[in-house]
């Protein structure tokens, strides 16, 4: 007889000794926590058997540490002794359950990987969340553990959050990662809902074309109760400031929250704005409401880019339904075709003269001049220095420099594609390709994906 192999030929070399050594408690942690949670997909688990108790405990335990945390290992080691400790005690009920005995093997390993001793202190399967009023991630934190605690023990949630975006001439991107492009000519409202609100002001870019720009944002953060005061936030171009327009900086109280890009530890207010290139780019980061909202100048126009739970999103009535972020730009207003950006059929006028300082930054625009003609070709070749990946903001690129002429649109996509990436709290999500392209492009894709899945699961049959 022979012997049973792998689907895929020469899987076998892909996985060597130490390569499984090294990851079989990964992997058997994997099958132990995810069957856990699809106990019907793998099989029946023993009624009396608590192995998913050990497995929620030991997730929640260790989601939130972070290789940058001093102390790392220590907490680590705690939570693998406490995670042996519950599968212990249920040892007895769960003979014969693979999850269980796949546990096991995987705290075994961890145990040796990680130098831990056996014997030592554990960790508490309630640790104390610190709470605090106005830290949003703190206050629903400590919310949702003591509606929940009672009836399925402690689990930490992590609140969903949504992205919206604006550009361009201008394109939007809405919290359902529908993209737009739109005419939107005047005062529109992005955002409006009890806690926040954000209206942009759009104006004509060139004679003759429906494409605008946005030249205005107001910003309004509504009083919070214990938190702050309302404050209004307004940028026009050439005047971007780094403050309210009361003068402040900040509001409110001194909270606990992850600062930087390592995600330090640190305090700020419950409202505050941070100036991160004078003029040109400035963030806000409302703490007490979980919002982040980054604002440019790139060239004679503004970028806007927002971060904000789905929950504060979803909170307003009847007479705020009118939200490009939430519901999309009209049918009127739609320079788009469901989703196949047109490009236009002639160049911009010809002695257009655009005037603006000067900017130096990599991520500035550069100084404006009289208005270039670009071929579709020159277009392309002008985004592709700065977006690699020929997504909607690429196209939205080329869109831009044929209507318009204008080079800064170039940064400006390139700018709100990494904003984007900033804020947007999926990656799976972040690349959004035009109708038009989307379907050869997504079926290649759709092909090489499957082909690595099955290679994948080949050789994690092989490393088992």
């Amino acid at each position: 007889m022979g012997r049973a192999g792998c689907c895929c030929r020469g899987a076998e070399r892909l996985v060597s000794a130490s390569l499984v050594r090294r990851f079989r408690p990964l992997l058997l942690l994997i099958i132990a926590v995810f069957c856990g949670a699809q106990l019907g997909q793998c099989q029946v688990a023993t009624p009396h058997c608590h192995i998913q108790k050990c497995n929620t405990d030991f997730v929640s335990l260790t989601s939130h540490l972070s290789p940058v945390v001093d102390g790392i290992h220590t907490e680590f080691c705690k939570a693998l002794r406490s995670y042996s400790a519950c599968t212990q005690k249920t040892a007895k009920s769960c003979r014969g359950d693979l999850i269980f005995h796949a546990a096991m093997l995987g705290i075994s390993d961890l145990m040796i990987q990680r130098n831990c001793s056996r014997d030592g202190p554990t960790s508490s399967t309630r640790p104390e969340v610190q709470h605090e009023p106005c830290n949003y991630h703190s206050r629903t934190q400590h919310a949702h553990t003591h509606s929940h605690t009672h009836a399925h023990g402690h689990v930490h949630t992590r609140p969903v959050y949504l992205f919206c975006g604006l550009f361009g001439d201008p394109h939007l991107r809405t919290f359902k990662d529908s993209f737009q492009t739109c005419k939107v000519q005047g005062a529109w409202p992005l955002i409006d809902n009890d806690y926040l609100s954000v209206q942009v002001t759009n104006v004509p870019v060139v004679p003759g074309s429906s494409a605008t720009a946005t030249n205005k944002i107001t910003i309004i953060f509504k009083p919070y109760e214990g938190c702050t005061d309302q404050r209004v936030y307004q940028a026009v171009t050439d005047n971007l400031p780094a403050a309210f327009d009361d003068g402040t900086v900040s509001s409110g109280e001194p909270i606990h929250m992850s600062v930087g890009t390592k995600g330090a530890t640190g305090k700020v207010r419950a409202l505050w704005i941070s100036e991160r290139s004078p003029g040109n780019h400035v963030e806000l980061h409302a703490g007490y409401i979980g919002v982040t909202v980054i604002v440019r100048q790139l060239g004679r126009y503004l970028t806007m880019a927002v971060r904000i739970p789905e929950e504060l999103a979803q909170a307003y009535d009847s007479t705020q339904d009118l939200q490009l972020c939430l519901n999309g730009c009209p049918g009127g207003e739609r320079i788009d075709k469901a989703g196949h950006l047109p490009l236009p059929l002639s160049p911009p006028p010809l002695g257009l003269q655009l005037r603006h300082p000067i900017y130096s930054s990599q991520t500035q625009a550069p100084p404006y001049g009289a208005a270039q003609v670009f071929s579709v070709d020159g277009a392309k070749q002008r985004c592709r220095e700065q977006l690699e990946v020929q997504d909607i903001y690429f196209h939205s690129c080329v869109f831009d420099l044929l209507t318009t002429g204008d080079a800064n649109f170039t940064v400006a996509a390139y700018s709100a594609q990494k904003d984007m990436e900033s804020l947007h709290p999926h990656q799976d999500k972040w690349r959004i390709y035009p109708r038009s392209s989307a379907h050869s492009t997504l079926h290649s894709d759709s092909q090489h994906i499957k082909q690595l899945a099955v290679l994948l699961l080949c050789v994690l049959s092989v490393a088992m």
